[in-house]
């Protein structure tokens, strides 16, 4: 079944943005990619900026959603260390699990994530801050819980180091294939999920012996007080 008209511009813009960036796409550039023209994509979305918002809407609200309800789950536990590996794997195992194109994920839709985020464009990054912040800081809400009176820098840092493994990860398996000379499957999703968490894990839980450190001072709970 070929998809509809806004079906296939939503997948043509991601591609292109993907490839080139927000800023050197032009409406025009995504029509005729699409075999449309551009009073389609202003009939079905108004502008560049609300087809990009749809894009980051339908790829990361399911897998938001899941991360939401696994998060829950891990909160529930009363080990803290236990809780800690729960919370990581609520927030990696829903990017992997996603990870086909109409689903949440997709290396492409990660790939323009990565671009797009290091354009700096006011409105995509108001579309990016839209769609992950709040997600964001109840894992790091989450994470301080785990750790008590762990930094909130040390926080904040992990959790950009912990995105970028997952960036990494998901849109170039085949490095991991190539360096290990064809011993390790950079395309073995479980096995990579696995990685990500038990690192994290550990990067994480070195905290708690700064958080022991005298005159330590921006604990993400006194930020929160």
């Amino acid at each position: 079944m070929r998809p509809s008209i806004r079906e296939n511009l939503l997948q043509n813009a991601v591609t292109l943005f993907s490839r080139s960036g927000y800023n050197a796409v032009s409406l025009r550039d995504i029509a005729k990619a699409s075999g449309a023209n551009v009073g389609s994509l202003t009939y079905h979305f108004g502008s560049k900026a609300n087809l990009l918002k749809e894009i980051y809407e339908r790829h990361t609200q399911p897998m938001n959603a899941r991360r939401r309800e696994l998060l829950r789950e891990a909160l529930r536990i009363s080990d803290r260390d236990e809780r800690l590996m729960a919370v990581l794997r609520a927030y990696v195992m829903p990017a992997f699990l996603s990870s086909s194109a109409g689903d949440g994920g997709g290396a492409e839709f990660t790939r323009m994530r990565a671009v797009l985020s290091a354009e700096g464009n006011p409105d995509a990054q108001a579309i990016i801050a839209e769609a992950f912040d709040e997600t964001s800081q109840a894992f790091i809400r989450a994470f301080a819980d785990c750790i008590p009176g762990a930094p909130l820098d040390g926080l904040v840092w992990r959790s950009q180091f912990l995105l970028g493994s997952l960036y990494y990860a998901l849109i170039n398996p085949e490095r991991v294939t190539r360096l290990s000379g064809g011993a390790v499957d950079g395309n073995d999703q479980q096995a990579a999920a696995n990685a990500i968490v038990e690192a994290s894990y550990s990067s994480f839980r070195s905290l708690s012996a700064e958080a022991m450190q005298p005159e330590r001072a921006g604990s993400f709970e006194g930020e929160r007080a």
